[in-house]
């Protein structure tokens, strides 16, 4: 017995022994792989900037301001999206000179350089729609290429404008270093007849002036006064939403999505922004590290219970397209069954969202997700922290508050933004059901070539209750550019159409877009899918719950009419726009130019 005794006491012993070398060369190995991680934060800007042979690069930088000291600093590049062409970015070179004044005063030396926006409110229902979606792969390309040219170490990028929010997102990613997103920040409301407006109030209120359900004048009331100063469109539209996925991402800071673009807040969040940059530098924390599957997993989840925009699919796509995250449609099934719609907010709530600023943002929303199991708290952060971490000492919403519903009495139980199947879409389409609508439709297919064509016949009074109207040609290569459907789906809901017609595209929809409408239908028109092959007429049902979309045809017949069907010629020949025809993946790959061979 004693014998046995000593040996169990010197196994144990054995086993102490043992664990505490372990524990021991755990810790060498994580000391090394720290210092290897924190070493050489000047790694790019060390090889245009250092050595004798490098005098010509330090005399041109000596003339945009730098001094011997700074060439001794890690560079930080602040891409601002500043433009004069939207009231979405007029403010933003301001705020690129605060988060430059954050990286300086944390002893890096800023350069701010810029990138384009286009205006989608603006060219909306017009040819010069095709040029958006087309800027996001242009932001994405001059951020890689302006950084990749000149060394930054880190990056600060601001985006406020539909894609500018996902363009820097996709540049950062490409580089992979250390960087920091800012959103522009939302507008505050118009007001007409003390009512709250926006953009999107003007474009129903074309609709309703057709309609004659208002005059011209009020029409013109309505168009002065809905816009009154700089900042993203006012709803849970696509801005506001990507600004929204990104902070729920890690990779922009506490609160940052939920601040007026002309706010105290927001310079603090830009000041802020360039000082956590240099911390991320410091510790070679990279987008590879906070931008993970369980980090899109969690930006699709607050996606969902805010109500946002279709165009997230295509921007998380495309992000993680970007990043190497393998993301597919599926993933927004898979969340969207177990999450809920909890946010009353615009286009088909009520609140704007400057009144959820007011009650809290969205991060009281993220902590009650949290805490009820619905995202990754050990995700890590821009922050340096867990999202679990930042969200801790996070306040619950005023109780008197009507915006944000509590998860056991949601708006919609499972996802809005409903990825649909079926002999029209075999490679997927995205539907935006917020069940206002209901959750089926059937009628008559009604077939347009264009955007402008659908348009002209919804104010006519050519489209009737019942139709499904279906806007074809489109798509990423089809239109080319994948132009948003605002202008049709305002002008159908200001004529009180919403629950009598559906909308099927191979093209987008604005944020602001609702009623029952499905885009994204892949693969799109110009490569033959099914939606090419549709005539007046036909038979089309739309099920939600299902998720599916079909028309009432025979694979025979579908296969007779592929059989006579005929590629159309390309609309572009030369430019951009040919060449993004050219490049671009289905939108169920997130419509990206850089997939990989």
């Amino acid at each position: 017995m004693r014998a046995d005794l000593f040996a169990c006491i010197a196994y144990r012993l054995c086993l102490t022994y043992l664990d505490s070398q372990i524990a021991e060369i755990n810790h060498i190995m994580a000391t090394k792989k720290t210092a290897s991680r924190r070493a050489n934060p000047r790694k790019y800007s060390s090889l245009v900037v250092d050595g004798v042979d490098r005098a010509p690069s330090r005399s041109m930088l000596r003339a945009v301001g730098f001094d011997d000291a700074d060439f001794r600093k890690p560079q930080v590049g602040i891409a601002s999206t500043w433009s004069m062409v939207t009231p979405c970015n007029m403010h933003i070179d301001q705020l690129a000179l605060k988060a430059a004044e954050g990286a300086n005063a944390a002893n890096g030396k800023a350069v701010v350089f810029n990138t384009i926006t286009i205006s989608d409110g603006i060219s909306m229902g017009t040819e010069g729609m095709k040029y958006s979606l087309v800027s996001r792969e242009v932001i994405a390309d001059s951020i890689e290429a302006v950084t990749g040219c000149q060394g930054f170490d880190a990056l600060v990028t601001i985006g406020g404008c539909d894609k500018n929010m996902p363009g820097c997102m996709m540049g950062m990613a490409r580089l992979n270093r250390p960087s920091v997103f800012v959103y522009g920040g939302t507008i505050m409301p118009g007001c007409h007849k003390n009512k709250s407006t926006d953009v999107v109030s003007v474009f129903e209120a074309v609709g309703a002036q057709a309609q004659h359900k208002i005059s011209k004048k009020e029409l013109k009331d309505i168009e002065c006064t809905a816009i009154p100063g700089p900042g993203s469109c006012g709803g849970m539209y696509t801005a506001n939403t990507m600004a929204s996925a990104i902070e729920a991402m890690g990779m922009s800071l506490p609160n940052s999505s939920a601040q007026a673009a002309i706010s105290n807040d927001k310079t603090k969040d830009c000041i802020e922004a360039g000082k956590a940059a240099m911390r991320l530098l410091k510790a070679n924390i990279r987008p590879s590290d906070i931008m993970t599957k369980k980090a899109f997993e969690n930006a699709i989840t607050v996606v969902i219970a805010l109500g946002g925009s279709t165009n997230a699919v295509l921007h998380l796509l495309a992000m993680a397209s970007s990043i190497g995250v393998n993301l597919k449609l599926d993933d927004f099934t898979r969340i969207g069954k177990r999450v809920p719609v909890l946010a009353d907010l615009r286009p088909s709530g009520k609140a704007m969202m400057s009144e959820l600023i007011e009650i809290g943002g969205i991060q009281p929303l993220m902590k009650m997700l949290l805490d009820a199991g619905l995202l990754h708290g050990e995700c890590l952060t821009v922050t340096g922290k867990t999202l679990a971490q930042n969200l801790a000492g996070v306040k619950p919403y005023p109780k008197s508050q009507d915006i944000v519903h509590a998860l056991n009495d949601p708006i919609k139980k499972d996802s809005h933004l409903v990825i649909l199947r079926g002999n029209l879409a075999p490679e997927g389409s995205v539907a935006k059901i917020s069940g206002k609508e209901g959750l089926h439709f059937t009628g008559k297919a009604r077939i347009f070539a264009s955007e402008e064509q659908a348009l002209k016949k919804i104010l006519d009074g050519t489209v009737k209750k019942g139709d499904v109207i279906v806007v074809r040609y489109e798509g990423p290569k089809g239109g080319p550019g994948m132009r948003e459907m605002l202008s049709p789906t305002s002008a159908i809901m200001g004529k009180g159409l919403g629950k009598d017609v559906a909308f099927l595209t191979d093209g987008r929809f604005s944020g602001g877009s609702h009623g029952f409408v499905v885009g994204h239908v892949t693969p799109e028109a110009a490569v033959g899918g099914p939606i090419a092959l549709l005539k007046n007429g036909d038979i089309i049902t739309i099920d939600a719950e299902k998720r599916e979309v079909n028309v009432k045809l025979s694979a025979a017949e579908l296969k007779r009419r592929a059989m006579a069907w005929k590629q159309p010629k390309p609309r572009y020949k030369r430019g951009v726009l040919a060449k993004y025809a050219r490049l671009v993946s289905s939108a169920s790959e997130g419509a990206v130019t850089d997939l990989p061979e």
